[in-house]
């Protein structure tokens, strides 16, 4: 189970990002499919993304034009879509068949996957609650034994108004000391710490004005059922953003 910081589109010009990104990919068993867990849909009840290739979301705007043209043809993957709803109960879910992989889901994997060949299925974060995403984390951690790869893909801190292109300005103090103490509750396991981040992390609400670039980590958090946390990406960009991703397991 994954956490990867994404990034912007710009993520796959920055050579040194990207070979971190495949480098990680290469080391992982391969999956049979990914589960994408993006801080870009966010839609109750819980809602199941295209499971058949369908155009990329280019959620974002004002961009050149050659970061509208990037393709990820992934094959959808119905059986997950039937597995989840199995797992998740169908009654509790929805449907968005037309809704093809938005920039959080698929910057990270043409850096990781770039053949495009690994079924991918999207869900939506119901909630922004770490309590309730937690347990749909839980939920889907039986997905491991058909060696499904569920990743959360988000920030760990996300401050737009702190933004920083260049990345000449060393990262302030409040972005370090979040990060440092994101790291060490999921090194030790600390559940209770990480559901209770709001209230209990240092420099919160400086690192996250709003919060759904936060909580993909948590639905990960819950389908790890306990695993070790580690590090395989670490460092700032953008001046205050953390590259820090997560490995479980």
């Amino acid at each position: 189970m994954l956490f990867v910081a994404h990034g912007s589109p710009f993520l796959l010009d920055d050579r040194a990002w990207v070979g971190e990104l495949r480098r990680w990919a290469n080391a992982l068993p391969r999956p049979r499919a990914i589960l994408m867990v993006s801080a870009h849909w966010e839609e109750r009840p819980l809602t199941l993304g295209a499971t058949e290739t369908k155009p990329l979301v280019y959620d974002f705007y004002g961009f050149p034009e050659e970061y509208y043209q990037v393709r990820y043809e992934a094959p959808g993957a119905p059986w997950l879509a039937e597995a989840v709803l199995r797992l998740l109960g169908p009654s509790q879910l929805a449907r968005a068949p037309e809704r093809g992989l938005d920039h959080g889901a698929y910057v990270p994997l043409v850096a990781m996957y770039p053949d495009a060949t690994l079924p991918v299925l999207q869900i939506s974060l119901p909630s922004l609650d770490p309590g309730e995403l937690f347990a749909v984390g839980a939920a889907l951690a039986p997905l491991r034994d058909e060696n499904v790869l569920i990743v959360g893909s988000g920030f760990l801190t996300h401050n737009l108004a702190t933004i920083e292109w260049s990345g000449a300005t060393p990262p302030p103090s409040w972005a370090r000391e979040f990060d440092l103490w994101t790291a060490e509750v999921l090194e030790r396991g600390d559940l209770d710490a990480l559901l209770q981040y709001r209230a209990r992390a240092p420099g919160v609400r400086k690192a996250l004005p709003t919060h759904e670039h936060f909580v993909p980590v948590v639905v990960a958090a819950g389908a790890a059922e306990g695993d070790a946390a580690t590090f395989p990406i670490l460092g700032f960009t953008y001046g205050s953003f953390t590259k820090r991703s997560v490995q479980f397991g």
